[in-house]
């Protein structure tokens, strides 16, 4: 399975702008700035769309990891914040906190933090945050 997503941006990095793209058109031409990164301007950025990203992948993990495990969840809510720090010249994203709030009929608190690490650990966000990252760059 692949998926793809594309940016265009058009000007500098603090005057210009761009939008963003998916396959699946979720994102059509969705806006994002310097202002919509580092101010309120209406819009997204990299970093809103990270945290949509690991939250929704973790809980997903999640309920995968409780169902083999038998239980059946109800209702799990996971809010995911990233710290981006200055960096020198540049930022840094230096982590990701995941808050989960679960209601698991039936599961004991340390089978229930067991599933969850284990969520954590096998999560493709989360793995991507730890991967190999390849680049391929030519000029048109």
């Amino acid at each position: 399975m692949i998926r793809k997503g594309k940016a265009v941006w058009r000007g500098t990095g603090r005057d210009g702008s761009g939008e963003l793209f998916t396959d699946s058109r979720a994102l059509d031409a969705t806006a994002y700035s310097f202002r919509t990164r580092f101010e309120s301007d209406r819009g997204t950025n990299p970093e809103e769309l990270i945290v949509a990203a690991h939250a929704g992948c973790f809980t997903m993990s999640l309920a995968f990891q409780l169902q083999a495990a038998g239980f059946i969840p109800g209702i799990m809510t996971t809010e995911a914040a990233v710290k981006l720090e200055q960096d020198g010249q540049s930022f840094t994203i230096s982590r990701s906190d995941l808050t989960l709030r679960a209601d698991v009929p039936g599961i004991d608190e340390a089978k229930f933090r067991e599933l969850a690490r284990q969520a954590e650990l096998t999560c493709p966000v989360s793995k991507l945050m730890r991967a190999v990252i390849t680049l391929d760059a030519d000029l048109v």
